[in-house]
């Protein structure tokens, strides 16, 4: 495969740094401002069904997030919620915009040992500003040579960074851990997709089911790429 190889796209959220774990936890404490209505797992379901409901409006990220929260807190409170819950739903997400960005383990190290060997790209989706200034506070900024914020990860969107980049697909390969996003869209283009798995993930990125795609490949963690690619 490494001869084939010439874009190596790396997914951002949960792939080279923590993401889904403050956001789980951020749910947590917006469950627990409503738990004189309803039982946590029932407030995280009415808050999921709002956030598939405004998806097409308000895409990805916190802000949406927090928006949908003030919808659900609204709808489950029969309007009569406190103007102190919508408050502390904002304060907490404002805590969340300004938490420090985590690598994860081997990211560095993986990105120091491809760096002039492919052309490195960081392809997330997300609310643009968040995501910059992850990107930003990262550190990780000059092992790019292009960094994509996308609305969304269908294969338009990947078709998009190919055209943008000059890359056929099969010389494409990206990593991720969501296989929804960052491995199936990829693999349908003809690119090579490699999953790896986070601890976490969010209830819209769940896939069940084996992929038999000869283009994919399950990892470990991020460092076992290295194995393909060096």
């Amino acid at each position: 495969m490494k001869d084939k190889i010439e874009v190596v796209a790396f997914d951002a959220d949960d792939t080279l740094w923590e993401n889904e774990l403050y956001f789980q936890e951020f749910e947590h404490k917006f469950c627990r401002l409503l738990e004189a209505y309803l039982p946590a797992p029932a407030v995280s379901q009415e808050l999921f069904d709002t956030e598939m409901k405004n998806l097409h409006m308000y895409g990805y990220g916190l802000k949406s997030m927090m928006l949908s929260m003030v919808e659900t807190a609204c709808r489950i409170t029969g309007g009569k919620g406190s103007i102190q819950c919508v408050e502390a739903i904002i304060g907490l997400g404002q805590e969340l915009l300004q938490k420090p960005v985590t690598l994860l383990d081997g990211v560095e190290e993986v990105l120091l040992r491809l760096q002039g060997r492919y052309k490195l790209v960081l392809a997330t989706k997300g609310d643009l500003f968040d995501q910059k200034r992850k990107v930003a506070a990262s550190g990780l900024t000059n092992y790019f040579c292009h960094v994509e914020i996308m609305s969304d990860k269908k294969e338009a969107d990947y078709q998009k960074l190919l055209d943008t980049m000059k890359c056929n697909p099969q010389n494409f390969l990206m990593l991720g851990n969501s296989v929804k996003s960052d491995i199936l869209p990829v693999l349908e283009l003809g690119g090579y997709a490699a999953h790896i798995p986070y601890h976490i993930t969010w209830q819209y990125e769940t896939h069940e089911g084996n992929i038999t795609n000869p283009n994919f490949i399950q990892l470990k963690n991020i460092k076992d790429i290295t194995e393909y690619l060096l």
